[in-house]
């Protein structure tokens, strides 16, 4: 019964193998060159793998685009929610945990534009679109994003869970609009975020 899984075994760890290869190379091609100037057959030798076998696990550079800066904003957001737990003023803990999914964003602005418009305009259903749409909460959902902001909205006690919810996605779409919006693409991470304070100040005082 143990030597009928092994196999099983196997082909999952060479499949986690490939994807992890697909993943950095496609990391590091669209941080150095940006996505529109990356095919999909440079990654599949960077790889080194085939784009038959590239396309079983992402079938366009949208979809590996988003593969790739999922685990990278849910890194960043992972860092504003700890910086957060640390910052009593409520507008101050918003601002912590949006700043470092800015930054990450703004990283490479075309790059951070377009895993905007997979996520938003993708198929929901496909994984890694459907891996977007929850760690941000573009569904109409709180989200990862708006969990971790939520959770400061209700520090405190006057606010209830279904208003810190609804608030919380109110940032979110705030946070998301500043950074896709054609007027800010050439501004910086320090504009974006004061536009966003600023809308968000004026939310938190109602």
């Amino acid at each position: 019964m143990s030597g009928a899984s092994q196999p099983v075994g196997r082909r999952e760890r060479n499949k986690q193998l490939k994807l992890d290869r697909i993943t950095a190379a496609a990391h590091e091609l669209f941080a150095e060159r940006g996505i529109d100037e990356v095919t999909t057959q440079q990654i599949a030798d960077k790889a080194d793998i085939g784009t038959g076998t590239l396309f079983l696990y992402a079938k366009t550079k949208g979809e590996l685009l988003l593969l790739v800066q999922n685990s990278v904003y849910a890194e960043a957001l992972e860092r504003g929610r700890a910086d957060a737990e640390n910052i009593p003023d409520t507008l101050d803990a918003v601002m912590a945990i949006i700043r470092p999914v800015v930054e990450c964003k703004r990283t490479q602005v075309d790059n951070g534009r377009v895993y905007l418009r997979e996520m938003v305009f993708g198929d929901p259903a496909e994984p890694h679109h459907h891996e977007a749409l929850t760690i941000t909460g573009q569904t109409g959902q709180t989200g990862q994003t708006g969990q971790a902001v939520a959770a400061v909205l209700c520090r405190d006690a006057q606010v209830s869970e279904a208003d810190a919810a609804t608030a919380a996605r109110v940032v979110s779409a705030v946070m998301f609009l500043a950074m896709a919006a054609g007027v800010n693409v050439a501004a910086s991470v320090h504009e974006i975020l004061r536009d966003i304070r600023k809308q968000i100040a004026v939310l938190l005082t109602r």
